[in-house]
């Protein structure tokens, strides 16, 4: 007796068939006119989700492009011009639902078809590679057959075909066939990374119409093949395997904070937050809660992660909307906490510190290593990769001269250009900018102008919006207030590990909860993320007619000040561009489309505060914003002049030369005070304007 076995037996071929004639009849009459210009049968993965060739794809994909290449081929589904064949008709699949991170991959996905999400860190220069090669015997003058060429190593056969001999093959290049070729790589977003986590790379093959879509910085999803290549070590073969990706199509993330999954809960949880009039405050609250006070700082760093609005002009040119702030301070002022906190915080955020980081490792360079082959490749640094969200930068004033100089695209124009080895490029980073730094001599002064104290030309400080300066002055009642708060956060965290490694009697969950209140944020962190993601991503502010006339009156009443001759210039139409976007950045806290006179009224207060600190000069009595962006204000600078009117004055026909206590005299009655002549004198010196041949006299240089 004959057992039967049942067989099924699928026609994979002619269901794809009835799917591209059912769905994509219109993308196949257009490749059929464009052809080979366009070369590439874009599908959707959404549309075959609920079928069984969706499956199939995933575990054979293959298998799975040569069924549509041959469902495509035998019923003519493309009606080519001149009689062309489609044979380089490209099957690329977009929108798969799942996506791998890349420290998931695993080896029983090898072969199979993935979809990974991350930052584009690397990109080599587009060249030709070939894929399939045709040969010349030297003794037969025959060629071969073509030989398709795999990923990577270059295959010759060793003796002709034809004759059979073992003999030198020539390449004919123009019977081979190449294809535009790129090497890109990926690394994980930095929000999706724990504490502490190095993020992991992957390198991408990329192929013919995928080539030079991408730049680095750029957030792309990127869907292929996982190969793996075997590693060679001293020319002997290895039993472990590298891995990279075939890829087959490319989405890059155009929107901000698209990654950020808010649902329908989480978003009404938003909107009942935004309700609330307590808002603003509780938001300032919930940044950094175990450090104690630094109220304006946080409330500056509130609005610097809501942002403004970016603005693109009809000409081309853009006005940014990132807010920089830069906090200047005493050493224990817990500067780094706040930075790493807001880093975490942040739906894009990266740290980093000036002391280890170069030019290149800021913004961008052009590098020769093994991931190019030798060849140039363009690598993205942490600015460019913050891009559309908050980069930190530690440290600042540790940074080399040349590596701050490269900051200032990067802050203004929000990009980095890059010209090396013949590259040249242009990349984006709309990131806002936190950074810190330390005074020259460990603590602040605050007789002697910012820019004299801190390692950065005074250009690089007038970039940012908000200069705070941090200081630790002793105070009974508020050192005493820190003291409470810091041993209060340590005892609650012993009791929580105590707790947790042999439970104490009359402790609970809810005895700890009320041990925590003091460093527990108004709002749950990932909620406030979630909080600014849908803000950054829904609400664009629009400045009512009471805030323009406000942010109007303050910038002229400053200015007004200035009226007059011989005035310093207090603010410039740099400080208003800052004054909008604050503003804009306090309506989108409260989700409002609306800026008020109550968020004017707020940032007012908050700039007020802070060019008192970093503008307002003593002497004139008046704010003086050449004090911060060009670090001489103006008492500085008619002291200055009149230092050197009188050394020629005096000097007549003696070479040159003034006796010092004559100049001195001259300017004491002019009504200079003596010590501020003599420091002005001495800082001439060391800045090579002054020369002093021999003591007590002095001389003009240049």
């Amino acid at each position: 007796m004959t057992e039967e076995i049942n067989v099924e037996v699928t026609d994979n071929v002619g269901e794809w068939t009835k799917t591209l004639k059912k769905q994509y009849r219109r993308e196949l009459a257009e490749i059929s006119r464009e052809y080979p210009h366009r070369r590439s049968l874009v599908i959707d993965y959404r549309k075959i989700l609920n079928n069984r060739l969706a499956f199939e794809l995933l575990r054979s994909p293959g298998k799975v492009i040569g069924d549509i290449r041959d469902a495509i081929v035998q019923n003519k589904l493309l009606k080519l011009k001149d009689s062309l064949e489609p044979d380089h008709l490209n099957i690329r699949f977009t929108n798969l639902p799942q996506k791998t991170n890349i420290r998931d991959i695993r080896a029983d996905q090898i072969n199979t078809f993935v979809s990974i999400e991350g930052i584009l860190r690397k990109t080599t220069e587009v060249r030709p590679r070939i894929v399939s090669a045709v040969f010349r015997c030297r003794s037969c003058n025959k060629l071969t057959d073509p030989i398709p060429q795999g990923y990577g190593r270059f295959d010759e056969p060793e003796f002709c075909p034809n004759c059979e001999r073992k003999t030198r093959l020539d390449l004919v290049l123009n019977r081979c066939r190449f294809v535009d070729a790129q090497k890109i790589r990926i690394q994980e977003s930095p929000e999706g990374l724990r504490g502490g986590e190095q993020p992991q790379t992957l390198d991408i093959d990329v192929t013919d119409d995928l080539t030079g879509l991408v730049t680095p910085g750029d957030r792309v999803v990127v869907n292929g093949i996982l190969r793996s290549v075997q590693r060679i070590n001293y020319g002997q073969k290895s039993t472990l395997f590298d891995i990279y990706l075939e890829g087959n199509s490319l989405e890059v993330a155009e929107k901000e904070f698209e990654e950020v999954a808010i649902t329908e809960e989480d978003e009404a949880k938003i909107m009942a937050l935004a309700r609330d009039p307590m808002i603003y405050k509780k938001i300032v609250r919930s940044i950094a809660p175990t450090i104690y006070g630094s109220d304006d700082v946080k409330e500056a760093i509130a609005l610097q992660l809501f942002g403004g609005i970016p603005k693109e002009m009809p000409d081309g040119s853009r006005l940014r909307g990132d807010i920089h702030v830069l906090l200047v301070g005493d050493p224990g002022i817990a500067k780094s906490q706040i930075l790493r906190y807001v880093a975490k915080l942040s739906p894009r955020g990266i740290y980093t510190s000036g002391k280890s980081s170069t030019a290149a490792g800021l913004t961008a360079t052009a590098v020769k290593d093994e991931f190019g082959d030798g060849r140039w490749t363009l690598e993205a640094g942490a600015l460019v990769l913050a891009d559309m969200g908050i980069a930190a930068v530690d440290e600042m004033d540790k940074m080399a001269k040349e590596d701050r100089s490269a900051l200032h695209e990067a802050m203004e124009q929000q990009s980095v250009s890059v010209a090396k080895a013949g590259i040249t490029a242009t990349l984006k980073c709309r990131c806002a900018l936190l950074g810190a730094a330390n005074p020259k001599l460990g603590r602040f002064d605050q007789f002697i102008p910012i820019a004299e104290q801190i390692n950065m030309p005074p250009s690089l400080l007038s970039r940012f919006d908000l200069i705070f300066v941090m200081t630790d002055q002793p105070e009974a009642e508020r050192d005493a207030a820190i003291a409470q708060h810091i041993i209060k956060t340590h005892a609650v965290g012993e009791l929580i590990k105590q707790h947790e490694h042999e439970p104490l009697a009359g402790v609970d969950d809810d005895y700890i909860r009320r041990a925590l209140e003091p460093v527990t944020p108004d709002i749950d962190p990932a909620l406030l993320r979630k909080y600014i993601a849908y803000a950054k991503r829904t609400c664009f502010p629009i400045l009512s007619d009471g805030a323009k006339e406000a942010l109007i009156g303050y910038y002229m009443r400053l200015r007004n000040l200035a009226s007059g001759n011989n005035k310093p210039v207090p603010v410039t139409a740099r400080q208003l561009e800052a004054l909008v976007r604050l503003a804009e950045a306090s309506a989108r806290m409260r989700l409002s489309n609306t800026i008020d006179t109550e968020d004017t009224d707020r940032i007012l207060k908050i700039v007020d505060a802070c060019l008192r600190q970093v503008a307002y000069d003593a002497e004139s009595g008046s704010f003086d914003i050449d004090k911060l962006v060009t670090g001489v204000p103006k008492s500085q600078r008619d002291i200055i002049r009149s230092i050197k009117e009188a050394i020629r004055n005096l000097s007549g026909e003696s070479d040159g030369q003034a006796r010092v206590e004559e100049v001195i005299e001259i300017l004491v009655q002019q009504g200079f005070a003596r010590d501020k002549i003599e420091y002005t004198l001495d800082h001439l010196k060391r800045g090579g304007e002054v020369l002093e041949p021999r003591h007590g006299l002095v001389k003009l240089i240049g």
